[in-house]
């Protein structure tokens, strides 16, 4: 993840349920970013709901790079990086074999 200068490296997982990228609030802070000035939202899940910022970074995935609106969770207490639809998955080819072991990446447009 990028943003100006700064780059951290973050693992993250892929979520096809989560409709937007979400990532702990430190790696914001890792970047330089004001969080908490950030386009605030509301998320609503299953198990509650939560307050988290969003700030246009730059992703990228192996050699797959894109500029995204993510999302910042409010709360440190959150553990759980996620790559979702919005930001992410509706920008690239995804392949997944999973007998062989094997993935796929290719930015959408290639």
């Amino acid at each position: 993840m990028k943003s100006g200068l700064r780059i951290v490296d973050v693992l993250a997982k892929i979520d096809t349920g989560s409709t937007f990228c979400l990532f702990e609030r430190h790696h914001g802070e890792a970047l330089h970013l004001d969080v908490a000035a950030g386009e605030e939202m509301w998320i609503r899940t299953l198990n509650g709901r939560f307050k988290v910022y969003g700030h246009e970074v730059s992703l990228a995935v192996f050699d797959v790079e894109h500029s995204a609106m993510v999302y910042f969770y409010e709360d440190y207490d959150f553990g759980r990086n996620v790559l979702g639809r919005r930001g992410w998955l509706d920008r690239v080819r995804l392949g997944l074999i999973d007998h062989d072991c094997e993935l796929y990446l290719a930015a959408y447009n290639d």
